[in-house]
């Protein structure tokens, strides 16, 4: 089995803690040979935890002919200039999330990724959370019935002032926290349509001039209705799932999920009555059953690491089953490229949050 050669373009939260920890992780695929950052002491430590060469300019990485991938962890407003630049020097690329703020854009790296035959894949590993593959199962398996409605909350409580609340460089909740819950909406409303969108913003504790509340709902006929929560003002957070069908539902976290359900062939018939129901020593009535329920539960299993590790780890080696073995991407381009219409048209709707005109 081959290893892949990586090279990583920023050394911080998400270049060092995130992406070097998982590909640690995987020493029989990958291999971290260099990494970048403007910082002397992010690339002394680097040198010394990866034993891997370390440059001042990212650029530098252009030079070296054994990189099989550069991950692109820069800060989020430089997503697209470094990732079409990593194309555009004949490299595959992985880039963080967000890919982008305009589809205009995606849309660019697109055209880069094809026109230089190398490979573009975004870094959404929420899609292979273990809860949210175990809820992709329980609607699949028809137990719940018609999907209705579905809530995905990233709540919490906390004040922040780092760079990631300031419009300017593509921070706030929609673009920070929300690549993640948007991506799982729209695998549960439907890739294959664009979805009507209603989308509120606020900034009620953080100190940028970024939103850290979202309200987004995507709906549409046919199709269950998706409400995305992402709140920074949430003191009673209660829980990240709620999904609603016609015969059960399904609540959770990333931890845990409940599920409850009937079956259709043991429920009473029942017809529709317009007259006055009434019980039996004739006083009024209001309409009441007895249903057989079905509990399950699922919690998640730690053998293979944290939740973190596992959809980090499952998500790399997807990548490397693209790269080392030609497979299709199950994460692609143009599944980002509807996220990002999404979020632009909930920045369109909130002009006050965007440092772009409409």
């Amino acid at each position: 089995m081959k290893r892949l050669k990586v090279g990583i373009i920023g050394q911080g939260r998400s270049g060092r803690d995130i992406h070097g920890y998982i590909i640690q992780k995987l020493p029989e695929l990958f291999e971290i040979v260099a990494v970048s950052d403007p910082l002397e002491e992010r690339r002394t430590r680097a040198e010394t935890e990866l034993h891997c060469d370390a440059y001042a300019d990212y650029r530098d990485l252009f030079q070296r002919d054994d990189l099989d991938l550069i991950v692109n962890a820069t800060p989020s407003q430089l997503h697209v200039p470094v990732s079409l630049e990593c194309l555009n020097n004949g490299f595959n690329v992985l880039c963080e999330k967000p890919l982008a703020r305009r589809v205009a854009d995606v849309d660019q790296l697109i055209e880069a990724s094809k026109k230089s035959g190398k490979v573009l894949a975004i870094y959404q590993q929420s899609r292979y959370s273990p809860a949210f593959e175990q809820i992709r199962k329980i609607i699949d398996s028809g137990v719940i019935g018609r999907v209705v409605q579905v809530n995905i909350s990233y709540n919490g409580f906390a004040r922040r002032w780092d760079w990631q609340t300031l419009q300017e460089k593509n921070g706030g909740n929609l673009l920070n926290t929300g690549p993640h819950p948007v991506d799982q909406a729209l695998q549960l409303y439907g890739t294959d349509i664009m979805p009507k969108v209603t989308c509120i913003m606020d900034r009620a504790v953080s100190f940028g001039d970024a939103e850290d509340y979202v309200k987004l709902i995507l709906h549409g006929n046919g199709r269950p209705n998706i409400d995305v929560e992402i709140s920074s003002c949430c003191i009673y957070p209660e829980g990240t799932y709620n999904v609603q069908g016609t015969l059960g539902g399904i609540k959770g976290s990333i931890q845990r999920l409940d599920w409850k359900y009937f079956k259709p062939e043991e429920a009473p018939d029942q017809s529709v009555v317009s007259e006055p129901l009434s019980k039996a020593d004739g006083t009024p009535a209001y309409c009441g059953e007895e249903l057989k329920w079905y509990e399950e539960s699922w919690s998640i299993s730690e053998d293979g690491g944290s939740f973190f590790d596992q959809m980090g780890m499952k998500f790399y080696t997807m990548l490397y089953n693209t790269l080392a073995n030609g497979e299709p991407l199950d994460i692609t381009p143009e599944q980002v490229r509807q996220q990002i219409a999404v979020m632009e048209e909930c920045f369109r709707q909130n002009p006050e949050f965007s440092n772009h005109s409409f």
